[in-house]
């Protein structure tokens, strides 16, 4: 299928908001990139040209709903609305793109999504998982920084800042925000799928990540059959592609060209 290079997805009844960017092969692999908790497609900025640039492959993002300029969702988010994600709507968008083999890339709640999608869908088009500070689990620091930021938002420019990006703010950081704030979110825990993958990962944390400690990415080594390449970003906090993007495209750059690899290669390059 042909997708123009920006667009609406219809999947049930939203609309995401997606951007492609087209490999110069037919035969290419494409890496689709799922995006943090208060992100979008624009908040990844210039890194899904980056990545095509250096790995060849297609690159497909997109909005969830409740973000950018995808369709609103119902508030407050239910507690497992990351599960809902990965089970329910991400399998309907990769069958509605041009994803014959390829990576999930994901950041934040991203990286949990496509950890959650990887274990419970045997899918053989998926070569590998790239996770940029993904949550297993909920932790102190995760809370703490969430309610700070909750201040920051109803106190400061934040909230005007982040308008920038989507449709309808207070949808995007109260969704997020109210899920992770709500008591029962600290039983949270999504490790049961890391048993279940059946692909490479690879997991990338900053030295100075606000959000989450290397514990997360113990567990991944402790819970993961599969192989787990660990990356640790120096100068970078919860946000390595945009704190520290070389070293964080290099490393992912390594890790697509491995989990890539077939009898045609990568790329030609």
């Amino acid at each position: 299928m042909t997708l123009a290079p920006t667009g609406f997805l219809s999947i049930g009844a939203a609309r995401l908001e997606y951007k492609w960017l087209a490999p110069q092969r037919a035969d290419a692999p494409t890496i689709v990139m799922l995006h943090e908790g208060l992100g979008s497609v624009g908040l990844w900025n210039d890194f899904p040209e980056k990545l095509q640039q250096a790995t060849g492959a297609g690159i497909f993002a997109y909005s969830r709903a409740g973000y950018g300029q995808s369709s609103k969702v119902a508030l407050p988010r239910p507690l497992d609305y990351m599960q809902r994600e990965a089970l329910d709507v991400l399998p309907k968008v990769l069958d509605a793109i041009p994803f014959k083999r390829g990576l999930l890339l994901g950041h934040s709640d991203g990286g949990s999504i496509a950890a959650i999608y990887a274990g419970a869908h045997q899918d053989h088009r998926l070569q590998g998982i790239a996770l940029i500070a993904p949550h297993f689990i909920v932790e102190d620091i995760s809370v703490e920084s969430i309610a700070a930021i909750k201040t920051t938002y109803e106190t400061t420019d934040l909230k005007a800042k982040l308008a920038r990006w989507h449709g309808d703010v207070d949808n995007a950081f109260y969704g997020w925000n109210g899920a992770w704030l709500d008591p029962k979110f600290r039983d949270w825990d999504i490790s049961e799928y890391l048993a279940y993958i059946r692909v490479p990962v690879l997991v990338l944390q900053g030295v100075d990540d606000q959000y989450g400690t290397l514990r997360q990415a113990e567990i991944a080594q402790e819970e993961c059959y599969c192989p787990v390449d660990l990356t640790i970003v120096p100068g970078a906090g919860h946000s390595p592609q945009r704190e520290a993007p070389v070293p964080t495209l290099d490393a992912i750059e390594q890790f697509a060209k491995a989990a890539l690899r077939d009898d045609r290669g990568l790329q030609a390059a």
